[in-house]
Parts: C-alpha cells; sequence; structure tokens
C-alpha cells in the first residue's frame, strides 16, 4: 500500500532531481517507500524520523537542525540533501552501491567489520555472500521490488498516480513570523496538504529569525502572495 501513498507525486520530482544532480543511480530516489512508506512524519520506534528514517545523532552529523522549532529531519527538501550526502560517504568508503545501501541499514561499522572478516577467510565480500541480519539482508532486495512495481505497476495490479514531470512545489522565503494555519489560509490550501509539504515544524508558527522558509505547490504560489499582500 505505501507504493499508492499520495505523498509520491509530491515529493518524487524532486527527490529524484537531486539524485540525477549527483549522478546517483536513480533507483536511491525510491528508498523512502523502503525506509518510511514515503510518510514524511514517519517515526520508527528506535526514534528514527522522516523519509529518510534519520537518527538523531546521525541526523546532527550532516547538519540537520533538531530543536524546539524544528526537526529537519522530516523537512522534505534537508533530509533529502543529507541522505545524498551519506549516500556520497557511503559509496566513497565502500565504491559499491549494494555495500553502501547495507551501511546505510546497518551502519558502516558493522558493514566494514563484515567485509573484513568475510576478506580474513578467503571469501567474497559483495553484498550477496556477506553475513548481515535478516533486515539488511533483505534491504536492497526491497528497493529492487520497488523498482520493478514503479516500472511495470499494471504487472501487479496497481494503478500509480499520474507525476508531472515538473517540480510540484515551490520554496518560500518569509520575512516575518507566521503561523501555518494562517499560511495555509492565505495559501488556500486545506491545513493538512499544507503540513504534508511543510512536516518539519514542531510549532505551528513559522519564524522568521531561523531562517525559515516552507513549501507551497507551485499553482498555489500566486494566490499565497497576493493574499499576502493584503493580509499584511
Amino acid at each position: 500500500t505505501g507504493v499508492q501513498t499520495c505523498a509520491l507525486p509530491i515529493y518524487l520530482y524532486h527527490i529524484l532531481e537531486e539524485v540525477e544532480l549527483r549522478k546517483m543511480p536513480t533507483e536511491l530516489a525510491l528508498l523512502p517507500f523502503v525506509e518510511s512508506a514515503f510518510q514524511a512524519e514517519a517515526l520508527s520506534r528506535a526514534k528514527a524520523s522522516g523519509l529518510w528514517q534519520f537518527m538523531p545523532a546521525t541526523g546532527r552529523l550532516f547538519s540537520l537542525e533538531q530543536n524546539l522549532w524544528k526537526d529537519e529531519r522530516r523537512d522534505v527538501l534537508e533530509s533529502t540533501r543529507a541522505a545524498l550526502d551519506y549516500f556520497e560517504k557511503l559509496h566513497a568508503l565502500f565504491n559499491d552501491w549494494q555495500l553502501a545501501l547495507a551501511a546505510y541499514n546497518w551502519g558502516e561499522g558493522n558493514v566494514s567489520r563484515a567485509v573484513a572478516a568475510a576478506r580474513a577467510k578467503g571469501r567474497p565480500t559483495d553484498y550477496l555472500h556477506l553475513k548481515m541480519p535478516r533486515e539488511t539482508a533483505n534491504y536492497v532486495p526491497k528497493l529492487q521490488a520497488v523498482k520493478e512495481i514503479i516500472r511495470t505497476p499494471e504487472k501487479f495490479g496497481i494503478e500509480l498516480p499520474p507525476i508531472e514531470n515538473e517540480p510540484y512545489f515551490v520554496k518560500i522565503t518569509k520575512s516575518r513570523d507566521i503561523d501555518l494555519k494562517t499560511a495555509a489560509e492565505l495559501a488556500e490550501m486545506d491545513p493538512q496538504e499544507f503540513r504534508q509539504l511543510n512536516p518539519g515544524f514542531n510549532l505551528p508558527v513559522i519564524v522568521a529569525s531561523h531562517n525559515s522558509s516552507f513549501l507551497l505547490p507551485r499553482d498555489h504560489v500566486g494566490i499565497f502572495l497576493n493574499n499576502l499582500s493584503s493580509w499584511v
């Protein structure tokens, strides 16, 4: 059911664009399916959060702010930037995308030790032959399965929502404080839809002094700016 989530057309264009800009394998753009079912507000029992399921410490390591006002692990733009930064580091370390994926799931230290142990015994050190937990062993196959479903949804009896080949949202920078409810009203959006695009805010206010920006659907930007000038 994660494949049919309405978040798919909202976030996917941006993520795919960022992956392609870095010349990474395009299937990385589908990894949030495996991590969070493409739910930006997903929170695991272990306190991993967001589309890319960052743990608090790893999030801080990759410059994701976590404070009273916001948690950038849930921010679509920032968490995607951090996840791809992390993957660049992991790929540089292992020089293998499957091992980079295993390390994202299991930790780079664990994968490094598993590679060293296999090498010491004269065994292959690729993903398929490493000794690893079941969840990590299933991680790449799950991603491949998602890729296959997206490629041929009719084969699996799934109808995917259409995705336009253009950005869904635009980033708006605020010069003054505004509460989320008012921002949604000025954009003439359902508050839940606004929240889906801006899940990183912890409090119901966007504070300008915290360098806060927010996302709006492309076709609501003009409406928002017109209403904002009247409201101001």
